[in-house]
């Protein structure tokens, strides 16, 4: 009997198989958009300035073209310091989990259970049905057969107290035809993938925060510094109008326009020195400081991080693939499609395969016997008759957030090629004003070496020199501010180009 219920099992099991390895998955497959690719990278042959972009190998840790151990130093522990950073990591391993579970719907569930009850039947309750009396007389059961064999004991009322013993094992596993649970899978995985992203955009903008800021710091001690130097210059010149005064060469109208200038360079002197504190803070908390902890480290004075003769942008066929924002994009449109198929199955039947087995036994002694053995086997379907719409609903809703998602999705690439066109313009723009600056420094250094000597040989009046040595701070720090904005254009170019977050770190981030 055995052979025959194996060969009986054998082809039901081969029928079932060949069904679900011929299975359908409903709903559209997701296929990666095609987008064009702009000719933005042209720029690069009319670009005039001297450090350029040109198509070359991308090195993902770009900061390293300013030439700065400092910087270096910084962006290496920015990794593993950032808060931000680490939240999005937090983020990234919970959608890894949700991953896993939607993924263990694809296989069987197996529990195990086991129980033990005191039990005794009620006189008037389900007994009654079975034909047993309030007297304890046997009767009839209710369908009219013999006696059931569960009437009281004599002088008790309702079935004598017994022991029931059970244990055994519980299975169930939803056959995907229809793709559904693949779906779901597929939705989630790509929900992962755009959390993954969604942690290198972080970490890549809390990159460029960080240069930027470290510019920005240096930008503003450099600041410091020529408003120094020219506090000094000022406070020379109060003492030579002091001296011609004494000589009787001029008034001390003089003295007074001089130490106004004094007095208004040196006014400029804490906002800078404020400046500079609030920029180191900024950076410690970036890495996950406490206000004050980078003082000793960034408080010296250095300049400015120097541009390279050149900048390799890579290859603009890269970009989509490379920044972050768009993969994003791209893994939020791969879950909304998949999201569709997982809503076109709720219209077919859902069919599982469920089975327990075990043991059930009045007496502990024999509940491991074959005799006491139980099971219960087959498959079960659920078919949708009337929703009231919920489904069709839930499709609509579903192609709609798809449509959408399209839509981001190419809205995202359009402005990723405008922040890298803007970039490359911006860049240029900057070193070639720069040096139309470095020109304006030189010829007011040299008018102010010259009103001086005219003023002490009595040819100007004093005013001459003071406009000369305004129009010289003014042309010194917009130089100095034209060589911060040259290294911030660097940093924004190469945050457009979407490197930065390709680190060790990330890859084992996103297997775990």
């Amino acid at each position: 009997m055995n052979a025959n219920l194996c060969s009986i099992r054998t082809p039901v099991l081969a029928t079932l198989l060949g069904m679900l390895l011929s299975a359908c998955m409903v709903g559209p497959n997701f296929e990666r958009p095609q987008t064009a690719v702009p000719d933005v990278f042209s720029r690069t042959q009319s670009a005039q300035a001297p450090s350029r972009a040109i198509e070359a190998g991308f090195d993902s840790d770009w900061w390293k073209l300013l030439n700065d151990p400092t910087l270096d130093s910084l962006e290496q522990r920015l990794t593993d310091a950032n808060l931000d950073v680490a939240a999005a990591s937090a983020r990234l391993r919970q959608s890894r989990a949700q991953q896993r579970i939607v993924g263990a719907d694809e296989y069987p569930t197996v529990s195990a259970a086991a129980s033990y009850n005191r039990e005794r039947g009620s006189m008037n309750g389900i007994l009654s049905l079975l034909g047993v009396t309030p007297t304890g007389s046997q009767s009839q059961s209710a369908s009219g057969a013999s006696p059931t064999g569960v009437a009281p004991l004599p002088g008790d009322k309702g079935s004598p107290a017994y022991d029931l013993y059970q244990f055994g094992f519980d299975a169930s596993w939803e056959l995907d035809f229809w793709g559904r649970v693949r779906r779901g899978v597929e939705a989630a995985t790509a929900v992962s993938n755009a959390s993954y992203e969604d942690r290198n955009f972080v970490l890549l903008s809390a990159r460029a925060e960080l240069a930027r800021d470290y510019v920005q710091l240096r930008d503003t001690q450099a600041l410091l510094e020529i408003a120094q130097q020219n506090l000094e210059i000022a406070r020379d010149a109060t003492k030579l109008t002091e001296t011609r005064v004494r000589e009787g060469v001029t008034t001390n109208l003089d003295v007074a326009n001089a130490a106004a200038q004094a007095a208004s360079i040196e006014s400029l002197i804490p906002t800078l020195e404020a400046n500079c504190e609030t920029t180191i803070n900024s950076i410690g908390l970036l890495l996950g400081m406490q206000p004050g902890e980078l003082q000793q480290t960034l408080s010296a004075r250095g300049a400015v991080p120097k541009l390279p003769n050149n900048v390799p942008i890579g290859f603009a066929s890269e970009v989509v693939q490379r920044r972050p924002d768009i993969r994003r994009a791209e893994a939020q449109l791969h879950a909304a499609t998949a999201a569709i198929g997982m809503a076109k199955a709720d219209f077919y039947p859902r069919i599982s395969l469920n089975g327990s087995a075990g043991f059930q036994s009045l007496q502990l002694s024999n509940l491991a016997d074959w005799a006491s053995g139980q099971f219960v086997i087959g498959p079960s379907i659920t078919l949708p008759i009337f929703e009231g719409g919920r489904l069709k609903g839930t499709l609509h809703l579903r192609e709609a957030q798809q449509q959408e998602a399209a839509i981001v999705y190419k809205r995202t690439v359009l402005a990723a090629w405008r922040e890298v066109d803007d970039a490359l313009v911006l860049y240029d723009a900057e070193q070639r004003r720069n040096e139309r600056l470095q020109q304006v420094v030189r010829l007011n250094q040299s008018a102010l070496s010259i009103a001086r000597q005219r003023y002490k040989a009595g040819a100007v009046d004093f005013l001459d020199v003071l406009n000369v040595q305004k129009q010289l701070l003014d042309a010194q720090s917009n130089l100095e501010r034209s060589t911060a904005n040259a290294a911030t254009n660097l940093i924004t170019l190469c945050k457009a180009l979407g490197g930065g977050w390709e680190s060790t770190y990330a890859q084992q981030d996103a297997r775990h």
